[in-house]
This record gives C-alpha cells, structure tokens and sequence, in this order.
C-alpha cells in the first residue's frame, strides 16, 4: 500500500508535461515546439518549469540563440519516450473495435514530410492515435500481430513474420547524408560516399533494422574505400551535434532531416547511390485479414495514382 499511495501522488510529471518536453527535445526551438502542439509558448514554457521544479533537475540549458539538452535532458527522453510508448498501447487495447481503423506509423520516418503517404493517410477513417512516432518498424509488427494495429507502415519487411504478415509496396524514401558544413563535400549538391571517406559513419546494430541494414552492407561491400564505422548514439540529436562538430556523417531518411544546427548540413546522394541506399515503405497486414474497411486502407494507401 506503500507504493500505490507513492504512485497516486500528486507530485509526479503528468503525460502534459512529457509531451511538452519532448516537443521541445526534438525541436531545440520553444516556438517550434509550440506549434507543433499547436499552442502558445508561454504555457508551454509554463509545462517544462513544472516538469523541472518536479524533478528537481534542470533539463534544457537555454540562451537566447540556442536550446540545449542537459545530461538529465538527454537520459530523460529515453525514459519519456517509453511511458508515453506504454500509455499509447493501453489506449489501443481499451480502444480495439471493429468499427474504427487502427494505423501505426514507424518512427523512423516522418509522414508528415512524406507528402504523397501524409494525402493518403488523412483520407482514412483513423482514430487521432494514428501518430505513433516512439515505436519502431519491428515494434508495430508485434502489436500488430496482438491485434493492437489493424495496419503499419514501415520501413522496409521485417525479417521473420513471413508468416503472419503480408506486405504491399508503398513508395521509396530517399535518404540524405548529414555532414559537418565545415567538410568540403558540402560544397556540393549532390555527394557520394567516396567524398566523406576521411570521416567514420555513426551506424547502428543490424539488430534494429536487420532489413535495412544488409541493404545498405551490400552496397558498402562493393566501395573501393572500406568505410570506418562508429556506434551511434541512441539519442539521434547527440548524434547530430558530433556530426556537427566535424566527427562524422550519418545517412537519414529525408523526411528526418529537420534539425538544425549551425556546422550541420545535409547533402543528397548522388544518383546512383541514392537507387541503391534508400528506406522502402510497405503498408503491413495481418496474413489472414479479410475486413473490407483494412482491405480498402491498404488499397488507399497504395495507389500509385497519387503517390506519385
């Protein structure tokens, strides 16, 4: 009883101030965040100062020019990203119905830059949890399989549900490489990786996108120069700021390259990079669905009469 009455306390971060928070720690900029949660900044201000004064720690060191994340900023998203994850599938699961359509959206793209997808998308019947930005391509595939999706997109087939999900092909996304400004590639329009070679590239495990990332080893594999390689950081925008300061570049999807730092830049492909080195979208179903309102989702979101 202990613990339940030190939960149901009053003095804990509520779900408001988490959003705003993390609003804030993807945006780096007060007024952007605000409008993406369409309100006002001093509210918003008002959010991550009740947040601050809950956890006793300051989580943005602010000027008038820049936001920054402190180290509790920082380990805090992580930790934010879960809850808000957690209370998104209780809401599903107290939500399933037949009648409503049900979409879950990899977080490793941003659809709302997609802008062919984004048209599709919001000529569906979806709930307003269509959003689901903290749940990667595999974590949807499991809700999916648990009944908590009725679709999802993702990037690229997922290794091993070859027997309980089907895919169809929606569109490609291209990727662009962020570089440091100061990198004399970034004089150009268009660069290879050829012209990044003196920098290591921050990569991830092939644990957390098996798919995409023997796509793109493939490709690595055949480069005249062997390409070094550095971990890369689970926080994306700690990543950027390294990359900033000349340590290395990074590949991201294009509707991803939002951020914006002064020595940050980011370049497309040259051509024949860009075919090879991309993220392909599919819409996912159950392999037994058979409901005309999922049936007629995957069509939409499929046509490439408008996705073109």
């Amino acid at each position: 009883m202990a613990t339940a009455g030190h939960l149901i306390s009053n003095n804990l971060p509520s779900v408001k101030q988490l959003q705003c928070f993390l609003a804030v720690a993807h945006e780096l900029n007060f007024r952007k965040a605000a409008e993406r949660l369409r309100m006002t900044q001093p509210p918003l201000t008002r959010q991550i100062q009740c947040l601050e004064a809950v956890l006793n720690k300051p989580l943005f060191n602010r000027s008038t020019h820049d936001v920054i994340l402190t180290d509790a900023g920082r380990a805090l998203v992580i930790k934010a990203e879960k809850i808000l994850q957690d209370l998104n599938a209780l809401k599903m699961e107290s939500l399933a119905s037949e009648s409503s359509l049900r979409i879950g959206l990899t977080r490793t793209l941003n659809f709302e830059f997609i802008e062919p997808v984004n048209r599709q998308l919001s000529k569906l019947n979806a709930r307003d949890d269509i959003e689901t930005p903290d749940l990667t391509s595999a974590q949807l595939l499991q809700c999916l399989s648990k009944n908590m999706f009725d679709l999802v997109l993702t990037g690229e087939k997922a290794i091993g549900h070859e027997d309980t999900v089907q895919y169809r092909w929606v569109c490609r996304e291209p990727l662009l490489m962020a570089i440091p400004a100061g990198h004399p590639a970034s004089l150009k329009d268009n660069v290879s990786l050829d012209d990044v070679s003196d920098l290591p590239l921050f990569w991830f495990s092939r644990s957390a996108n098996p798919s995409f990332y023997d796509k793109c080893e493939r490709y690595f594999e055949q480069l005249a120069t062997p390409i070094k390689r550095v971990k890369e950081p689970e926080d994306s925008l700690v990543m950027l700021t390294h990359i900033a300061r000349g340590k290395g570049f990074a590949l991201m999807p294009r509707s991803k390259c939002t951020f914006t730092q002064e020595g940050l830049c980011y370049r497309a492909l040259i051509p024949a990079e860009a075919e090879k080195l991309n993220i392909d979208i599919y819409v996912a179903t159950r392999l037994n669905e058979d409901r005309e309102t999922v049936l007629q989702a995957q069509a939409i979101l499929c046509d490439k009469r408008f996705l073109e």
